[in-house]
């Protein structure tokens, strides 16, 4: 992972948001977006698994519930290559912020949890660029449950159904997820995540986030102030 490994050369940044599911990540960043956009900086903002290429396949592929750990991997990193090079790397060079809600980690953490070889994965990854900064959304499986059966139900390969760890979702999803952050919490050491408390306030996360960025955007000579949400 030589590419990875090194910080990237490109005039804009890379900043990521990681967690699993209930974390409240995607309400961070796109607090952050926002009041990015209000300070005149020039942002763009990704997702996971949102490449127009691909995206409609894993959706296909998901309902029938028939995808192997690689099969999945795969689909999944032909779906951040596309965004990679047609949305991130063109926006970093034209020196803009670039927030990615989940990132090669996501992969990392996921594709273990299914007990898929973890250095093929990083292999897979290995075109990847370093980001500047990743938040890592620290939340406990069981919150995690809770957070989303307030909307809805968990879903198939997000119980880790496909692992046949339990035939109860509800119990597959904790033994899945426990799984995922295990590996989440290894990598917060390996790669330096910013760890975040997900169960802090949204203002304390959201002021953390915006400290750090500051900071980062300082080094190419943008002055924000981090106000008050």
């Amino acid at each position: 992972m030589l590419r990875f490994s090194k910080n990237h050369d490109y005039s804009g940044r890379l900043i990521c948001v990681e967690g699993i599911d209930g974390a409240g990540k995607s309400t961070q960043i796109e607090l952050l977006h926002s009041w990015l956009v209000q300070t005149g900086v020039d942002v763009v903002l990704t997702q996971w698994n949102s490449s127009e290429l691909i995206s409609k396949t894993t959706k296909k592929a998901k309902k029938k519930n028939l995808l192997s750990g690689r099969t999945f991997s795969l689909l999944h990193a032909v779906d951040f290559a596309d965004r990679l090079e047609r949305t991130i790397i063109p926006a970093l060079k034209a020196g803009f912020v670039v927030l990615a809600d989940r990132y090669v980690y996501t992969a990392f953490a996921r594709d273990a949890a299914r007990e898929v070889d973890s250095a093929w994965v990083r292999n897979l990854y290995s075109f990847a660029i370093k980001p500047d900064i990743t938040f890592y959304f620290d939340v406990s499986p069981k919150d995690s449950l809770d957070r989303i059966c307030s909307n809805r139900q968990p879903k198939f390969y997000e119980a880790g159904m496909d692992m046949k760890l339990s035939r109860n979702p509800y119990k597959s999803y904790l033994l899945f997820q426990n799984r995922i952050v295990e590996q989440y919490k290894k990598m917060v050491d390996e790669f330096g995540l910013i760890s975040i408390d997900a169960n802090d306030s949204i203002y304390n996360k959201q002021r953390l986030m915006r400290q750090k960025v500051a900071e980062l955007l300082k080094q190419k000579n943008i002055n924000i102030e981090v106000d008050t949400l």
